[in-house]
């Protein structure tokens, strides 16, 4: 039998959802700043009452979306790692990344957020929320390599991939993706080219 507690929690999970939903439908037609809340809940079939019952403004229901999205890009990083007592990254299976995964279960919220002018705000999300993990989860032999340094080189190569991944409209399967990643991470030049060929004219 439903409490009342339980219909009163569906009805904000329900109108917090279409509210979400309104504001990425908005998103993909037009700037974030030329969104008004009057869109939003004309969008969403709610008023503006049930608006700022559960948001002060539009940025509130902006992070709202982003920050659980971020909590799982977070568990799809870690996820190769996430239960063993020694991981290395040399041995990873292609088939243990996630990140890919989560991307593409997300890749509606995504493209929105990627087509609109939040993705500056969304990007530098994602970095921090990778690179604060990477430092506090993986440990780098001591010496002259500077960890943090290595940490911000790598995020900025993987969110690169991925954010190509996602413009391109998901041009290539998950598998793909997660096999080109593991050939990228273990790929080592095997020589470098010396003789360049110039054009300078004379």
């Amino acid at each position: 039998m439903q409490t009342s507690k339980n219909m009163t929690d569906r009805r904000i999970i329900r109108s917090k959802e279409a509210l979400k939903q309104a504001l990425l439908s908005l998103l993909s037609q037009k700037s974030f700043s030329s969104i008004s809340i009057t869109e939003i809940v004309e969008l969403a079939n709610y008023n503006r009452g049930t608006f700022y019952t559960h948001y002060d403004n539009k940025e509130a229901l902006l992070d709202d979306i982003l920050t659980p999205l971020m909590k799982e890009l977070v568990a799809s990083y870690r996820a190769p790692y996430g239960e063993v007592d020694v991981f290395h990254i040399d041995e990873l299976p292609a088939n243990a990344v996630k990140i890919f995964d989560h991307i593409h279960l997300y890749a509606d919220v995504y493209t929105a957020l990627f087509k609109s002018d939040v993705l500056p705000l969304v990007r530098d999300k994602m970095f921090s929320a990778l690179k604060h993990i990477a430092m506090e989860d993986l440990d780098y032999p001591s010496g002259e390599l500077n960890h943090e340094l290595l940490v911000i080189y790598n995020m900025h190569a993987l969110i690169g991939l991925v954010s190509h991944w996602i413009e391109s409209g998901f041009q290539y399967p998950v598998t793909h993706m997660r096999d080109q990643l593991i050939l990228m991470i273990n790929w080592r030049p095997r020589s470098v080219k010396t003789q360049i060929k110039r054009t300078d004219k004379p």
